[in-house]
Order: C-alpha cells, then structure tokens, then sequence
C-alpha cells in the first residue's frame, strides 16, 4: 500500500484515539500541592545498577582474562541475556551469536536468537534456531512456546497450535500457557478456544494472580476487576510493573479480538511503557501493535476498493436499464 494513503488512514485513527480520551484520564485531578498517583499507570524500569556492573565486569574479564572457549561462550551468554534485560538487542545477539561460535551446543542461546528473528519476522531463520534449541534438549519448554508463537504469526496456525499444545501440557497449572493456546486456537475456532479455555481453568494455580487473566477471559469478571487484582497485594514496584506488562498485553489482545483497535494500541503501549524487557509480553507487543495497525490499515483499504468498485458500477447499471426501455 503507498505510504501516502498509509498515513492518511492511520493519522485519523490516531487523532480519534486522542480526542476520544477525557481529559480526566490523562492526568489524575488533585488539589493544588497534593500528589495523586494511578497505581495503573505503569511507571518505567530503570536499569537495575547490578545489571551495569556486571556488563562492565564482564567486558573486563573477555577483554584481560585468560579464558577457554567454554568460559569465554559462557561469558558471552551471559552478557547477551543482560543486555536483552535492558532492551539492547542488537548488542545482545552479538554476544548470542559469539557464544555458539565458541560452544555451538548452547541451547539458551538459541532460543534467544529465535526470539529475536521472530519480532524481526525473519521466521525462516527463526524456526531453525529454535529446532536447534530443541535438538539440543527436547524437552526445552520455552522453545515450545516461542517457536508456536512464530508460527502463528507466519499464519503456520495449525503448527503453531501443536506447540501451543506441548508448551501447556508441560505444565497445565500455569495460566500464561493455557492463554497462548488460547489465542491461537481463537483464530481456527472461538467456541472450540473457549471450551478449551474452560476445561484447562480447574487445573490451574488459583494462587497465581494470572488465574484472573483467564477468569476474565471467560467473562468471570470485568475488566476493571483485572485490573485491580494486577495491581493489588504487590509488594515493590518491579512486581507492579510485571504485573502491568502482562495485564496490559493480555487485556491488549483480548480487545483486538472483539475488533476495538483504539483500545488494544493503547493498552499495548501500557504494555510497552513498563520496560520489563525480558517479558515474552513485552518481546511481543510492539509486533502485535504493528500488526494490528496494518490490519486495520488493510481493512480501511478494502472498503475503500469494495466501495469504488460499487460507485464504477453504477454507471454500467444506468446504461443497461436506458436500452432495456
């Protein structure tokens, strides 16, 4: 589609998200000199400083330390999943990528080279890390979930479904893995997800606070309920901010679902602002957003060639009738 006509569909999208929001949500009424925070408001993560030591350390250690090759991949591993905690991942593929030139046996390292051309929709490249990962230790979990998540965004949906699959029956009382195969097999069939949905919630942690996700999910409770349960009985602010990632993408996908883009953008960017880096929701939310926007895009477009086409008719119809008279 030209650029052009891209941005003339997304500018009154956006704009309409704007002005549709009252002024009262964007910053929280309080008297002059008193402070009122939105505990769902997601304030961002900053580097933790252990973090910044570490790196430095590190990069001391490969560049003066006299090391075998399993140490120094080692190193390199370890670098690559701190830069990835921060949101550097070019950086942090350099150091995936020299590790398993050093130790090509590394299964974590390639899961997180899947990972990364997943988001970059390299999926071909992306699928071969990840059998590499599984060649590797076929019992490798988060390799199920990542690789299904490829392919369901390559639209291999059926596959994606069969990892889904693996993923959840590795650990039926999580509630994040019965929610992935959820939003896969909604695509192939909603009633079918649903009652799947349904059967896997007994069998899951009531002591996880994610059990609400898929309450809600299931029309068990309201949105505003989720929301407060993600942020209630948290006992520091990295908690609250994982929390708000994962409600927020969840919440996010569930309104793409019942087609209200404006609201799923916003909370995917709720999702984003949280800087929770390692999050596999956060991994993922600017790619759904991208997705969703282009979806929305191509619908407007459609419309408006379905809508030119009936307008070119019109014409031919009229001259038809003049000659039947």
């Amino acid at each position: 589609m030209p650029k052009q006509l891209t941005k003339l569909l997304l500018a009154p999208l956006l704009l309409a998200a704007v002005v549709a929001l009252p002024a009262c949500q964007l910053v929280p009424k309080a008297p002059v000199g008193i402070l009122v925070e939105d505990p769902l408001e997601p304030e961002p993560l900053a580097a933790p400083f252990r973090t910044e030591i570490a790196v430095a350390r590190i990069s001391e250690m490969l560049q003066n330390a006299k090391l075998s090759e399993p140490e120094r991949a080692r190193l390199h591993y370890d670098r690559g999943v701190m830069y990835d905690s921060v949101g550097l991942s070019a950086l942090a593929r350099y150091d995936f990528m020299r590790a398993l030139r050093l130790q090509p046996d590394m299964a974590d390292a390639y899961n997180f080279i899947g990972i990364q051309h997943t988001v970059s929709g390299d999926f071909e490249q992306a699928y071969d890390a990840f059998d590499s990962a599984l060649e590797l230790e076929p019992k490798y979990q988060y390799a199920y979930l990542n690789r299904g998540i490829a392919l369901q965004y390559d639209g291999k949906l059926a596959l994606a479904i069969n990892d889904f699959q693996q993923f959840q029956a590795m650990k039926p009382d999580d509630p994040y893995r019965s929610l992935w195969l959820y939003l896969a097999q909604v695509e192939q069939s909603a009633p079918q997800a649903l009652d799947t949905l349904t059967k896997h919630q007994s069998a899951l942690d009531k002591k996880a606070w994610s059990s609400q996700i898929v309450a809600f999910y299931l029309g068990q409770i309201s949105e505003a309920d989720l929301l407060k349960a993600a942020s209630s009985d948290v006992t520091e602010p990295r908690q609250l901010a994982e929390q708000l990632c994962e409600v927020y993408f969840y919440l996010a996908r569930w309104h793409g679902l019942k087609q209200n883009p404006t609201q799923a953008v916003a909370y995917y960017k709720k999702s984003l602002a949280t800087n929770v880096y390692e999050f596999v929701e956060h991994r993922y939310a600017r790619l759904e957003m991208t997705r969703l926007r282009q979806a929305v895009v191509e619908q407007a477009h459609e419309q408006e060639s379905e809508h030119q086409a009936e307008q070119n008719q019109e014409p031919a119809e009229t001259l038809d009738s003049g000659h039947a008279h």
